[in-house]
């Protein structure tokens, strides 16, 4: 009996010390977030266009974060945790506007919250092109578009849209990609007729289809969205897309996880009109022009090579409406104003049609 009242009195203890912890966590919170304003109304003094989003500032706050943790939370808990902190605060400096290819529930706006906070405002566009017109016009402040995935490799359209867009990419977000297999409450499971999902997602999910749903129909929507929309009314048919989209859409999962790949990822760029300073650990894209030409493709890989500069993706598409011409988007290690890349760059440039900069980024740190 001692015993248990002793470890109630520790429980109690304990509890207090917890509620101390939180008002003192409050305090600072709330501390910093008239630190932010007072950031908000300095910036409105000093400048006429104001930029409030740093991508390169948050970047090195959530790799300090990460280098001085001490747990026992993991490093990524905790910079989860900051990044919800900076996405208020931002909020309450100017609240930020992001672009997304929707409808709402898609994994491209939970690459945009992961990287902007839930206090970012997402707006749902109906296809990259318009993404990209929404953040050129100003209607938007940024924008995030898929560029490429693990097992099914690069979003071409996305590619395409940067060769007449002079928007600057100013970060890079990878999720983790996992496909729910849902129903909605109409739905007879015994007798699903058509599977509809997104292209992508219906080539991600090949095998585990062929093995459990062999000779059902699989139709390609717009969006893994769209197809858990368009399920809610029907008793015959079924939906693959993400467990956000089975809240939103009030629906049940009834197989869990059923990417072929479990390591499936997606890589997502976020895009803007401003360019991002140097964040000391950096990436870059580019768009390359080659000439027809033998060795062309030597000659624009030879200087990177020479200034020990890593290549993390090179993808090749036409330069329409030339007949075979083609383009090159290249991604490196590495800030544009870093001095080895300059110097690559500046031996490249004359022996090709265009060399243009896309953006150079941090690189992700969630």
């Amino acid at each position: 009996m001692q015993q248990d009242k002793d470890t109630a009195l520790d429980l109690q203890q304990i509890r207090q010390e917890i509620d101390q912890v939180d008002e003192h966590i409050q305090q600072l919170l709330n501390q910093r977030a008239k630190l932010a304003e007072t950031v908000a109304k300095a910036k409105f003094a000093s400048e006429t266009n104001p930029i409030f989003y740093r991508p390169e500032r948050e970047a090195q706050v959530l790799r300090k974060v990460m280098e001085r943790n001490t747990g026992p939370l993991s490093n990524e808990t905790v910079a989860r945790l900051f990044r919800e902190i900076m996405s208020a605060c931002l909020a309450l400096e100017a609240p930020q506007s992001i672009a997304f290819l929707g409808p709402v529930g898609t994994f491209t706006q939970a690459a945009a919250i992961k990287h902007f906070g839930q206090d970012a405002i997402t707006k749902p566009i109906a296809s990259i092109d318009e993404v990209f017109r929404e953040v050129e016009s100003g209607s938007a402040h940024y924008g995030v578009v898929p560029v490429e995935n693990s097992s099914e490799g690069v979003v071409n359209h996305t590619l395409d849209c940067f060769k007449a867009s002079h928007l600057h990419v100013i970060g890079e977000v990878e999720l983790p990609i996992h496909h729910q297999f849902l129903i909605s409450s109409n739905t007879r499971k015994d007798s699903i007729k058509q599977i509809y999902a997104h292209q992508q997602t219906l080539a991600q999910c090949r095998h585990w289809l062929d093995a459990h749903y062999p000779g059902v129909e699989r139709v390609a929507l717009s969006s893994n969205a769209e197809a858990a929309r368009r399920i809610k009314n029907e008793w015959h048919s079924a939906a693959i897309a993400s467990d956000v989209a089975a809240q939103i859409y009030e629906l049940e999962i009834l197989h869990a996880n059923i990417e072929d790949n479990p390591e499936n990822t997606t890589r997502f760029l976020v895009i803007g009109r401003e360019k991002a300073a140097k964040s000391g650990h950096d990436k870059t894209s580019l768009l390359i022009s080659a000439h027809d030409k033998a060795g062309a493709l030597l000659e624009i890989l030879a200087p990177f090579a020479k200034h020990n500069i890593t290549l993390t993706s090179i993808e090749t598409r036409p330069a329409l409406p030339e007949k075979w011409a083609y383009v090159f988007f290249i991604d490196l290690k590495g800030h544009v104003e870093d001095d080895n890349v300059k110097h690559a760059l500046d031996e490249i440039r004359p022996h090709v049609k265009e060399l243009r900069v896309l953006g150079s980024y941090p690189i992700a740190v969630l």
